[in-house]
């Protein structure tokens, strides 16, 4: 029996978990904007598995095509890193339990996915035009959620 044969999906990379939270991100935006992959897809010249790849963090989004992603759906390059929380390094915990061989974007703090009424409230909020209203409206929820612990 070869080696090939005992190593199931050998050689087969899990996604980094930064593309993944990048792509969750260009999920939400995307949907936001009631675009379907396929109309961004045909915008970027790509397939909507394409996209959908993208949005998996199964492909990695190169720096170019993020620019391109965030022109098209008007939103800051900034956006698709935002609520990902990489742990700092000189931390003492962490330097004690990671080995050499261990990534360090495996580290990456993800949070969930956006629930359904997560996603309404996306959209409703990006339909806001008054920066002032918005932050009062931020300034709100958190307000709310402190005070529900």
């Amino acid at each position: 029996m070869s080696t090939t044969q005992c190593e199931p999906m050998a050689g087969r990379k899990q996604p980094n978990p930064i593309d993944i939270h990048v792509g969750s991100r260009l999920k939400l935006r995307r949907t936001m904007m009631g675009m379907t992959q396929e109309k961004l897809g045909d915008r970027l010249g790509v397939t909507f598995q394409q996209v959908q790849k993208y949005e998996k963090g199964t492909n990695r989004i190169g720096a170019s095509r993020l620019q391109e992603i965030s022109e098209i759906l008007e939103a800051p390059v900034s956006f698709f890193f935002e609520d990902g929380s990489p742990i700092d390094l000189n931390r003492t915990e962490h330097r004690e339990t990671a080995g050499f061989a261990e990534d360090a974007s495996a580290a990456f703090h993800l949070p969930a996915g956006p629930t359904g009424e997560a996603l309404e409230l996306a959209k409703a909020f990006s339909r806001i035009r008054d920066s002032r209203v918005r932050r009062r409206v931020i300034d709100l929820v958190e307000t709310l959620a402190d005070a529900s612990r």
